[in-house]
């Protein structure tokens, strides 16, 4: 198979997806974010308790993905230039992007998602600045975007840790409980939580979410017709 027959075959509309292939290429690589520099986050991370471990590890894990993405952009790049032979793997992506689907290669270093292409990569932007505002100076988000990390049962198990230690209880006595507080705009939030931690970026599927009043918690409700992830 050829990067033509992928593009289109013929004329003006495999002119046209080999211009809209260069554009994502171009686009991708003007908006990816820079590799964090591990080093230096090393080096200033001299203490490393639960949750400045999670953020090193969810860094890492990003660069993974930012690398993958950037290498194989640019050789394909350089194979639609000329400059380099065509691989299966450049007419994968090639298919991927005119597609508007992730490429395999990059879901493989990557979390989860149903996302299409475009809008994954303003996830990928986002979770990005997520990781740069923790990694400055290693201070925990007072309300941290909890499916904005690769495994956020890390830092989940990070909490139990640190309450495990500040009890001086086994961790192996540690559980989770989850309270669910009524609407609330995070940017209100002026405090870390005083023991284990506020987060969000929860979603139900078939079920819905039935506010409590006057203070009192939520529940689980039927689904409501046509909000399908609350």
């Amino acid at each position: 198979m050829l990067i033509q027959q992928i593009l289109g075959s013929g004329g003006s509309s495999g002119a046209g997806d080999a211009s809209k292939v260069n554009e994502l290429i171009h686009m991708f690589l003007d908006k990816l974010p820079q590799k964090f520099q591990m080093l230096d986050l090393f080096a200033k991370a001299t203490e490393r308790p639960p949750f400045i471990v999670v953020c090193l590890q969810e860094c890492e894990r990003m660069n993974n993905l930012l690398g993958e993405i950037k290498t194989s952009l640019l050789e394909l790049d350089a194979g639609l230039k000329g400059t380099l032979n065509i691989t299966e793997a450049m007419e994968g992506l090639a298919s991927a992007l005119n597609l508007n689907r992730v490429p395999g290669s990059w879901a493989a270093v990557a979390y989860l998602s149903k996302k299409n292409l475009i809008i994954w990569l303003d996830d990928v932007i986002l979770r990005c600045a997520q990781l740069e505002a923790w990694s400055d100076e290693f201070t925990t988000p007072i309300v941290l975007w909890l499916s904005g990390l690769f495994n956020p049962m890390s830092f989940l198990t990070a909490i139990m840790q640190i309450t495990s230690r500040a009890s001086g209880l086994p961790l192996d006595d540690m559980c989770l409980r989850t309270d669910v507080r009524n609407e609330y705009d995070k940017e209100d939030m002026t405090e870390a939580a005083g023991q284990g931690a506020y987060v969000n970026g929860f979603s139900l599927e078939g079920a819905g979410w039935e506010q409590g009043r006057n203070g009192e918690q939520g529940y689980l409700c039927d689904m409501i017709l046509k909000e399908l992830s609350p």
